[in-house]
């Protein structure tokens, strides 16, 4: 399968060590500052594996971003074409995000990713990787730290603190919700550190994930017996 863009030629069916140049290669476009205005629309993005263990069930659900509400959603299913390897999880899961984007009839203005942004042992994670490809800013909110270092965070909601590669600033370790555990948060492309943090805490409004993620969450999840 070949996914072409005016910048980013590439295969999805390579092997591991060509994937990595890749991710180095195309880190290189990625752009973090605060550009984006306040999004009217965000959406979250996730994918999940059938019960098979083959099929991938990528989907998107678009919010208005004033209230936080649902308003369409987009699933797709897709043969899995590259291995689970950490640090390289874009190229398992974006081909199946990519035809659920197709589908999507409102397109966001903001994407949340379940995963890694620029704080990736490449600078390059999954929201990195498909907001370059879509052109579109992106912010990853990940569960677990995949690199990087970071102090202690105060246990009140709103407590954060930088998450540091080789004293280089990657993201960083936000506590959104009370003495509950912190989220990982890193800019993916056309976002700034200060808006990424800022806008997945306003998105977590009753629990620790970005409310549009635990949306594409059991989305995804539900799908996957159909």
């Amino acid at each position: 399968m070949m996914f072409m863009t005016e910048i980013l030629p590439h295969t999805w069916q390579v092997d591991p060590i060509t994937a990595k140049n890749i991710q180095l290669t195309l880190a290189r476009d990625i752009v973090i500052r605060d550009i984006l205005d306040t999004p009217k629309t965000v959406a979250g993005a996730d994918v999940s594996l059938s019960p098979d263990r083959k099929t991938l069930i990528g989907g998107f659900v678009v919010f208005s971003w004033h209230d936080l509400k649902p308003l369409t959603q987009a699933v797709c299913h897709q043969e899995a074409m590259f291995p689970y390897i950490p640090g390289l999880l874009s190229f398992r899961e974006i081909p199946v995000l990519l035809e659920a984007w197709n589908r999507l009839e409102i397109k966001p203005d903001l994407i949340f990713c379940d995963g890694q942004g620029i704080a990736h042992p490449r600078g390059f994670g999954l929201a990195s990787h498909l907001g370059l490809l879509l052109k579109h800013p992106t912010i990853g909110c990940a569960k677990k730290r995949l690199v990087g270092h970071h102090q202690e965070v105060e246990s009140t909601r709103g407590s954060w603190k930088p998450l540091l590669l080789d004293e280089k600033l990657i993201g960083c370790v936000l506590r959104t919700r009370d003495n509950i555990k912190p989220v990982f948060v890193s800019p993916g492309h056309l976002v700034g550190f200060d808006q990424a943090r800022e806008f997945v805490l306003a998105a977590c409004a009753k629990f620790r994930l970005p409310e549009p993620i635990r949306a594409a969450h059991r989305l995804v999840n539900e799908k996957r017996l159909y």
